[in-house]
C-alpha cells in the first residue's frame, strides 16, 4: 500500500468514527432532554443523570440549536413548547428501543447457548409460557429465555424492531422477514362477577343486556365486528388496557366486560363467562416467527410446540 492510500484509509476511518460519535452524542442529548422534561427542572435531572446543571443546560442548547426551535417555554424548564411535547413523546420511544436493544445485545453476549425471546398477548401468555419454558428448557439446557406479555401493537413493534423472535398477537400483519400463521380461535362473551344479575339470569344474554349495565371497554373489543356491539361501544366512557386490572374491577361486581373465553383460564375466582347469543364474533390469534433468528434450533422447537396447541385448555 502506498503512502497516499494509507493516509486516505486513515482519514476515512476517522470520518466514520466521528459519525458514530455524533450518533452517540445525539442519543445522549435526547436522554438529557427527556429527563429534564420529566423532572421539570435542571437540578433533579442533573442528580438523576450524574451531571452538572451547566453541562445539562449546554446540552439542551445544542439540541435546540440543532432543531432550530425552543423546547421549553422558559428557562425554568417546567413547561414544554408544542415542539418539546412532540420531541418528548418520540424521544422516550426511541430511548426505550435503544435501551432494549442494548440489553438484548448484552444478554445475548452472556448467553453461551443463545437467547430465545417470546412476546405474547396476556391472555395467551398466561397459558403458553409455563409449558413452553418446561418443554424448551428440557430440550436446550442453558438456553436463555426472555418472556414478555403486552398488547397486540407492542407485540408487532417488538417483532419489527427485532426485539422478539416469536410473537403471539390478536391481529394479522404482514411483516418483512417474519412468518405469520393462524394459531387458534376462541369466542367472545360476557365476563362478570358470579353474583352479577346477568350471571344469575336464566334467560339467554344479548348484546342489549350487556350494554345496558355499567360496561368496561378493553382493547380486544376493537376486534369485534358485529354492528350492534360496535355502535354500543360508542357510549362507553371507560377503557381498561391492563387485563389484570380489568378483571379485578369486574370481580367487584359493579361492571361487566366482553373478552375471549380463553381469558377465563387465568381469571381469578369469582368471575363467570356467559355466552352472548347475538354476538358470534371469534377472536383470532396469530403466531409470528422471525425467519432469521439465533438460536435457530431452539426457535424451531419453540415455534413447533406453540403451533401444536398441546398447551391449549378446553
Amino acid at each position: 500500500m502506498d503512502k497516499i492510500s494509507y493516509i486516505s484509509q486513515i482519514q476515512t476511518s476517522e470520518v466514520n468514527y466521528r459519525k458514530i460519535e455524533l450518533v452517540a452524542i445525539k442519543i445522549e442529548m435526547l436522554r438529557c432532554f427527556c429527563v429534564v422534561a420529566q423532572t421539570g427542572n435542571l437540578a433533579d435531572a442533573a442528580r438523576q443523570l450524574g451531571r452538572t446543571q451547566s453541562a445539562l443546560s449546554m446540552t439542551l442548547k445544542q439540541l435546540e440549536k440543532h432543531l432550530g426551535n425552543g423546547l421549553f417555554e422558559s428557562e425554568r424548564k417546567n413547561r414544554l413548547t408544542p415542539l418539546g411535547e412532540q420531541v418528548l413523546t418520540l424521544g422516550l420511544r426511541q430511548l426505550r428501543q435503544f435501551d432494549s436493544t442494548i440489553q438484548a445485545i448484552e444478554t445475548s453476549a452472556s448467553a453461551p447457548q443463545g437467547l430465545l425471546r417470546v412476546v405474547a398477548v396476556p391472555s395467551i401468555a398466561a397459558l403458553v409460557y409455563p409449558p413452553l419454558v418446561q418443554h424448551i428448557s428440557s430440550l436446550e439446557p442453558g438456553l436463555q429465555i426472555e418472556l414478555r406479555d403486552t398488547d397486540t401493537q407492542q407485540v408487532i413493534d417488538a417483532l419489527v424492531q427485532n426485539l422478539a423472535d416469536i410473537g403471539i398477537a390478536s391481529a394479522r400483519h404482514a411483516l418483512n422477514g417474519v412468518e405469520v400463521s393462524p394459531l387458534l380461535r376462541d369466542r367472545f362473551g360476557l365476563v362478570c362477577a358470579e353474583a352479577h344479575p346477568l350471571a344469575q339470569n336464566k334467560a339467554p344474554v344479548t348484546i342489549s343486556d350487556v350494554l345496558e349495565v355499567p360496561f368496561l371497554r378493553n382493547t380486544l373489543c376493537n376486534h369485534i365486528e358485529t354492528p350492534r356491539f360496535r355502535a354500543g361501544l360508542e357510549t362507553v366512557n371507560v377503557t381498561v388496557h391492563n387485563t389484570q386490572s380489568l378483571l379485578a374491577m369486574v370481580r367487584l361486581g359493579q361492571w361487566v366486560t366482553v373478552l375471549p373465553r380463553s381469558v377465563m383460564n387465568f381469571a381469578p375466582d369469582g368471575l363467570k363467562f356467559v355466552p352472548i347469543t347475538d354476538l358470534p364474533d371469534m377472536r383470532q390469534v396469530y403466531l409470528y416467527r422471525r425467519e432469521q433468528a439465533f438460536p435457530g434450533k431452539a426457535l424451531q422447537q419453540a415455534h413447533a410446540f406453540i403451533a401444536s396447541e398441546s398447551w391449549v385448555r378446553d
